[in-house]
């Protein structure tokens, strides 16, 4: 099978990230993953949701939308609809649960961070870049913490990052684009941690069941998937990267 990029099965898109693209925010970074392309800021506040208080323990979450023209077709804003649509909030959701699984609450101390992921250009994959982007922009904010005094260490215990990887014409492929996506039999969304385990497993089959060996052929690719991401991840935090997982 000839993918529509060239690209071979277990070939990522060409990623990139940037750091510093917004100079309000504490923390914020440009991903683009082949044509996708995700903007993603971390806010750092001292005040908490009131269920959280008196807890000695910070908070991390995420909000996740769509620039109306980031598709094909123009699709109204969030606030013109009057609420977010289930798919926008699932994927904040998963955003948030994956930045917490490496997050250190305690050594955080009693701070909210705010990862906004806004994607500016769409072609597949955006609940993965979004996650792969907030991490480097979660650090980013996190070191800012601690060059202004507001914490005294890292709260980061390890690197998380995300890739899709799935099954199109009976052939098993990676991070799909979204015309592959919107054609395959088998769509699956996989986070990872920089210790190699798994946070969190989204499967689908589209137009048909899997086998157990396809799944671990799935998981397997995703594994060699996010393993260059994180990589990658640590070559472009420098020496923030160095005080992740101390």
């Amino acid at each position: 099978m000839k993918r529509v990029d060239g690209r071979e099965n277990t070939e990522m898109r060409p990623v990139k990230i940037t750091r510093g693209i917004n100079k309000h925010a504490e923390g914020s970074v440009l991903i683009e993953v082949g044509d996708t392309k995700v903007i993603c800021t971390a806010t750092v506040e001292d005040r908490l949701p009131n269920w959280r208080k008196l807890e000695g323990k910070g908070w991390v979450t995420a909000e996740y939308s769509m620039l109306p023209r980031s598709t094909g077709q123009r699709s109204p804003r969030d606030s013109v609809r009057g609420r977010p649509n289930g798919r926008t909030l699932e994927i904040q959701r998963l955003i948030g649960r994956a930045l917490r699984s490496v997050t250190d609450m305690e050594a955080l101390g009693e701070y909210n961070i705010t990862l906004d992921c806004d994607v500016i250009q769409a072609d597949g994959g955006t609940r993965t870049a979004s996650i792969t982007g907030a991490f480097v922009a979660l650090a980013d904010a996190m070191q800012w913490m601690i060059d202004n005094g507001l914490i005294p260490q890292m709260p980061l215990r390890d690197f998380v990052a995300a890739t899709s990887v799935g099954i199109l014409q009976g052939e098993i492929i990676m991070d799909l684009c979204y015309t592959e996506d919107s054609a395959a039999e088998v769509d699956m969304n996989i986070v990872m941690t920089g210790s190699d385990r798994f946070v969190e497993i989204q499967g689908t089959g589209e137009e048909a069941s899997f086998s157990r060996e396809e799944t671990d052929q799935l998981l397997n690719l995703a594994r060699d998937g996010i393993k260059q991401l994180i990589n990658y991840q640590k070559q472009v935090l420098g020496p923030v990267a160095d005080s992740i997982g101390k």
